[in-house]
């Protein structure tokens, strides 16, 4: 099994290398779903299957069991199926297609998940500037008791928020792992509209601008044309 964070390519080329017909190479990271479909293509003349395994689960997956999200052809995914039904919880792994829809799904996946995210982190934010003085620690775990906004994303965050109301430690830097950008590029290339996943995609990368030239140039345009003032 290929771990996520190696280097997929050359981990597959030395495989390759030492595998027998009819053995398979299981990737379990978040490779492209393109990709996927072309390794499958150059491994099938030799003889071996490839299959790709999305995984969701964060570091708790160890604890509660993995979802996978599983592709390739039948006949290897079924013989691996005992690996797959111990990894994740009841009824935890789907096949959900030939060779790359295990990871196509699980990129989809992880747009919903930033899209997701970034609704939690406006609204708690405007929360956070109320002039109610609001436990927020509370109020997500209250959401957790039968509202309909309720996750394992939201028990994380009321977890984050009770070690640490204010997040003080924290600075407003996200970084992205690429699959939100692979779910952007796919809709742009279906001309599917996908708009709020975009936008808290764009939202990851404006929190890693300081001191960010556009922001900028906004304060200078707003000067020139009506001599508000900026801040130097």
């Amino acid at each position: 099994m290929v771990p996520a964070g190696e280097p997929t390519e050359k981990t597959i080329q030395t495989l390759t290398g030492i595998l027998a017909k009819g053995d398979t190479i299981i990737d379990g990271g978040n490779s492209k779903w393109k990709d996927d479909i072309r390794r499958a293509r150059e491994l099938a003349p030799k003889g071996i299957h490839y299959v790709d395994a999305g995984t969701s689960g964060g570091v708790w997956g160890l604890q509660n069991g993995y979802c996978l999200m599983v592709g390739g052809d039948k006949e290897p995914v079924q013989r691996l199926a005992p690996i797959f039904t111990t990894l994740g919880p009841p009824d935890g792994w789907m096949h959900v297609g030939a060779a790359g829809a295990g990871h196509y799904v699980k990129m989809i996946h992880n747009g919903i998940e930033y899209a997701m995210m970034q609704g939690y982190a406006e609204g708690f934010e405007l929360m956070s500037e109320s002039e109610y003085g609001l436990d927020l620690p509370a109020i997500a775990k209250l959401w957790m008791q039968g509202s309909v906004v309720r996750s394992w994303l939201l028990v994380l965050t009321a977890d984050a928020l009770a070690a640490d109301p204010k997040l003080s430690a924290l600075k407003p830097w996200v970084e992205d792992s690429g699959e939100g950008r692979w779910t952007v590029d796919d809709a742009v290339e279906k001309a599917v509209p996908a708009p709020t996943i975009t936008a808290s995609l764009f939202a990851r990368f404006r929190s890693r601008r300081e001191n960010s030239f556009a922001d900028r140039l906004l304060a200078a345009m707003r000067n020139q044309f009506g001599g508000h003032a900026v801040r130097r």
